[in-house]
């Protein structure tokens, strides 16, 4: 292996942080963004089928996203400016459902994060704007979107939110249910 370094998630398993070799000289830098046979080495044995980019400006929180019926394992990264992306846990039976994790992507440190399938997903723009791209391993489907409110109190998620920021939502983000209604509905 050794082109990448993956690191776990406090105890929540099945999330990964990946941080590729980057290789600089005068002219810049180069890296693999992806390599199946490290990534499947590393614990990711994952069929990825589309790649998708978008663009915010700051204070822009798209989230938290999962897939119903087709849910997707996802590896994202930033490559321009700074996000705080955000998973939570909603497996079944898992261990660590409902809990957390957020980790600071940038196009400067070059992380990915990988989010298995069974997590709801989002991100916090912090820098004036940035460029976020994804790797699903499912195609997107979208008559199959479900949602968590960013600021569910019960999930708890520390955005790191600087005074003064105004946060800018989607209407469908303003109205996603909270942990407690995700479970009601599993029932």
């Amino acid at each position: 292996m050794g082109k990448i370094r993956v690191t776990s998630c406090g105890d929540i398993e099945g999330l990964k942080v990946i941080e590729p070799t980057v290789f600089d000289d005068a002219r810049g830098y180069f890296m693999e963004t992806y390599n199946y046979r490290d990534f499947k080495e590393a614990g990711v044995d994952v069929e990825f089928v589309q790649d998708n980019q978008s663009g915010s400006r700051k204070g822009v929180l798209r989230g938290l996203h999962f897939q119903i019926q087709y849910p997707q394992d996802k590896l994202v990264r930033v490559i321009c400016g700074e996000v705080f992306d955000v998973a939570v846990d909603l497996r079944e039976g898992s261990a660590t459902f409902g809990k957390w994790y957020g980790v600071l992507l940038s196009a400067e440190n070059k992380k990915q994060f990988f989010i298995p399938r069974g997590f709801a997903h989002g991100f916090l723009v912090l820098s004036d704007t940035a460029e976020f791209t994804y790797k699903c391993s499912d195609f997107y489907h979208p008559n199959d979107e479900g949602g968590l409110a960013w600021n569910d109190p019960e999930i708890g998620v520390q955005w790191p939110i600087p005074e003064g920021m105004e946060l800018i939502l989607s209407e469908k983000d303003k109205k996603w249910g909270s942990l407690q209604e995700y479970r009601n509905r599993q029932e």
